[in-house]
């Protein structure tokens, strides 16, 4: 099982709650793989920093490149780092490889036959392991999901998540979500008032 693979799986297949930004989807991604290398132990968690742990292959090529990625000497990583360094592009490199693989094509537009239209999954496994963990209500991928706008933030965190490292992470993912939209906002009034400058408001 893929949390990454799935939640990307779920953007494409789900009707978002508010409009998707590909940059907080590739946060959500890099903590979906924080969360897999954590249930394979891969890692740990040192308070919020990342402590690798000997590893074999996790049969997922991307997935591997995560773990891979690990600052492996003290002082480790932060976790809040690691996922702005790791989710750089994260969210084109998962849909790229599920093309690759024959799990997306793209449904191209008679007005721009040289361009990619609207993705189109298709009917595979993959795709019905994704449905399945999101029609069990499965908490962790809701609350990825919900970070970046596939679902609707819920009011508190699900009872079920007691294990403490793996809050942290989904912590960490909202957290760093909300600090790109506050960036967003800033530059779209530092935008706006320069545009004011220019047109003499």
């Amino acid at each position: 099982m893929s949390t990454p693979r799935d939640l990307m799986i779920t953007a494409l297949d789900v009707a978002p709650s508010r409009p998707l930004e590909r940059g907080d989807l590739s946060l959500a991604l890099a903590g979906a793989e924080a969360y897999d290398m954590l249930r394979a132990e891969v890692i740990g968690l040192d308070g919020e920093r990342i402590v690798p742990r000997p590893r074999t292959g996790l049969g997922d090529r991307l997935l591997d490149e995560a773990a891979a990625s690990l600052v492996g000497q003290v002082p480790y990583e932060s976790l809040e780092d690691w996922l702005w360094r790791r989710g750089q592009g994260l969210a084109p490199a998962y849909l790229a490889e599920l093309e690759q693989e024959g799990g997306v094509t793209w449904e191209r537009s008679r007005w721009l036959p040289f361009r990619g239209g609207r993705a189109v999954l298709a009917d595979t496994e993959e795709r019905q392991r994704a449905a399945y963990r999101w029609a069990a209500d499965e908490p962790v991928l809701l609350a990825l999901a919900a970070a970046v706008g596939i679902r609707d933030e819920p009011t508190a965190w699900d009872p079920s998540l007691t294990d403490e490292a793996v809050v942290t992470v989904l912590a960490a993912v909202h957290d760093a979500v909300m600090e790109l939209e506050a960036v967003r906002q800033r530059r779209a009034i530092e935008d706006a008032a320069f545009a004011n400058v220019w047109r003499g408001a």
